[in-house]
């Protein structure tokens, strides 16, 4: 986390928030907890440059500019807590401190764990106990299908985004 002190590190990391912010407004509503969103790319991005904590705190930044610019409900720090998980998630599979290669299998792992375990189950409970709409369950399997299409969607993003992203740690532009 000393990266947060560098000057690149910061202005890097608050131009991903500034991405997965407005990102975060491309989205394309199925149902009032169905949403298809756009955010994820710039939080594995940060994951991938900067590790898990730095990523923490861009999911964390992320999640609370975009509740600032444009609410689209009332303020819950659960989805908060999805971020920061998100970021720790894609931070620990996708970053390497040697500059090494992102792999397809790291790359799909992280996507997978971060769609069932957060986007899926978390953010699945944080909408049932913000709107109540009837039940955990029946939110879940509602969100199910949405969750794995985004998935093999968001693996190709971050496989495309990756590359550049690699070759800017490999340049040293971004502190480690």
């Amino acid at each position: 986390m000393s990266g947060i002190k560098n000057l690149r590190t910061l202005t890097l990391a608050s131009f991903l928030v500034a991405i997965g912010i407005i990102a975060g407004f491309l989205k394309v509503p199925i149902s009032s907890v169905i949403e298809i969103r756009f955010s994820t790319p710039p939080l594995a991005a940060a994951g991938l440059l900067f590790g898990p904590g730095i990523a923490a705190i861009t999911g964390a930044l992320t999640d609370i500019g975009g509740y600032i610019v444009k609410p689209t409900g009332p303020f819950f720090p659960g989805f908060t807590l999805s971020g920061i998980l998100s970021g720790v998630i894609f931070g620990l599979f996708l970053h390497n401190r040697s500059g090494a290669a992102y792999s397809l299998s790291r790359i799909s792992m992280a996507v997978i764990i971060n769609t069932v375990a957060v986007n899926l189950l978390l953010n699945s409970l944080w909408l049932t106990l913000l709107y109540g709409s009837g039940g955990y369950v029946a939110v879940l399997s509602m969100r199910l299908i949405k969750e794995l299409v985004m998935i093999p969607v968001n693996i190709i993003i971050i496989a495309a985004i990756a590359g550049p992203v690699n070759s800017l740690v490999r340049r040293s532009a971004v502190s480690q």
